[in-house]
C-alpha cells in the first residue's frame, strides 16, 4: 500500500490579503493515484477547513477525538492533540483553509472549544462556507479564480464576524511565539488572572488546556526542526533547543503526536499544515501564491 504522494500532484499555495492573524494560509490540492493512498497526519494547532471539490476523504482513525471511521466531503478539523489517519483512492480535489484560533471565532462564528478534538461536517458549523460555495469553486476555471472567490467570502465573513477576546489571544500568541516554552505560571503573572480563570479562558479560545496547547506547539516546532535526512541537526540538539528534558522525552512526544519516532519521520515524508503551507510554524512572510511542480506524473 502506497504511503507516499500519489503519481500526479498539484499543490497551489495562497495567503489572502487583509486576513493576517486569522488565516495562516490556503492550499489548493489536486491529486490522482491508481493506488490507495494512506497518510498519517500529526497533531496540529491550526484548525483546518476542507472544501471538497470532488470525492470524499476517509478519516480512518484519530488518536484523540471524535469523527473517525467515516468519509467526508467538506469538513472542519479542530485543534488536534493527537495524530490521525486518512485514506483515498482515485483522486482528491479540495481547498484547505488553515485558521488560527482567532480566525475560527471571527470567520466560523464559534470558539475553538467547540471544534477541538473533533471532525465536523462544514455545513454544521458554517453554512456559508459549505453547500453552494463548493459548487461555485468547482465551476471556476483555475486556482486563481477559486482563491479570488473564496477571498471575497472570507473578507465578508471577517467584516461581519465577532473578534475573539484580544487579551486571551495575546496569551495564546505568547505560547506560540515561545514555541510552547512559556510556563502557565508566567502566563498567570502576565495576565493578572487567577490560575483557574487563565485555564478556562485559554481553553475556550484554543480548545484545549494551556499545558496541552503548549505541548502541541512545542512538538510542531520540533517537527519542523527535524531537518534533513542526513541527521542534521541531531535529535539531542533538537530536544535541548525545544525544551525537552532529553532525547527520550522528545521521542515519547513524537510517538504521541505523530505516531512515529523522530528517526522514522526523518527517513520518510510527513505532511503537516506547515509543510502544506510551505513554511515553518515560526515563519513570517508577505502574502503570496506559489505553484509547486508535481512530484511525478503518470
Amino acid at each position: 500500500m502506497n504511503t507516499e504522494l500519489g503519481p500526479d500532484v498539484e499543490l497551489v499555495r495562497h495567503r489572502p490579503a487583509g486576513l493576517g492573524g486569522l488565516v495562516a494560509g490556503v492550499v489548493g490540492l489536486r491529486e490522482r493515484s491508481t493506488a490507495v493512498i494512506e497518510r498519517r497526519q500529526p497533531a496540529g494547532s491550526l484548525t483546518m477547513v476542507r472544501l471538497s471539490l470532488g470525492d470524499r476523504l476517509a478519516v480512518t482513525d484519530l488518536a484523540v477525538g471524535e469523527g473517525a471511521g467515516r468519509s467526508y466531503e467538506s469538513f472542519v478539523a479542530g485543534f488536534m492533540p493527537g495524530h490521525s489517519g486518512t485514506r483515498y483512492s482515485g483522486g482528491q480535489d479540495c481547498i484547505q483553509l488553515y485558521l488560527t484560533p482567532r480566525g475560527v471565532r471571527r470567520l466560523l462564528g464559534v470558539p475553538s472549544s467547540e471544534l477541538a478534538e473533533r471532525l465536523v461536517d462544514l455545513t454544521d458549523v458554517a453554512s456559508l462556507l459549505g453547500g453552494t460555495l463548493t459548487d461555485q469553486l468547482t465551476d471556476k476555471a483555475d486556482w486563481s479564480a477559486r482563491f479570488a472567490c473564496l477571498d471575497t467570502l472570507l473578507w465578508r465573513l471577517a467584516a461581519a464576524g465577532k473578534d475573539a477576546d484580544l487579551a486571551t489571544d495575546h496569551l495564546w500568541r505568547r505560547i506560540w511565539t515561545t514555541s510552547g516554552r512559556v510556563s502557565v505560571a508566567d502566563l498567570v503573572e502576565e495576565s493578572g488572572w487567577s490560575h483557574r480563570r487563565l485555564i478556562a479562558r485559554l481553553r475556550a479560545h484554543v480548545g484545549v488546556s494551556p499545558k496541552a496547547a503548549a505541548a502541541v506547539v512545542r512538538f510542531e516546532h520540533a517537527l519542523h526542526a527535524l531537518g534533513s535526512a542526513d541527521g542534521t541537526p541531531g535529535l539531542a540538539d533538537i530536544a535541548a533547543l525545544h525544551g525537552y528534558a532529553d532525547q527520550s522525552h522528545l521521542t515519547r512526544d513524537f510517538a504521541r503526536y505523530a505516531g512515529a519516532s523522530p528517526a522514522a519521520i526523518r527517513r520518510g515524508t510527513v505532511a503537516t499544515a506547515w509543510t502544506a503551507l510551505g513554511r515553518g510554524p515560526a515563519a513570517k512572510g508577505a502574502s503570496c501564491t506559489a505553484r509547486l511542480i508535481p512530484v511525478s506524473s503518470s
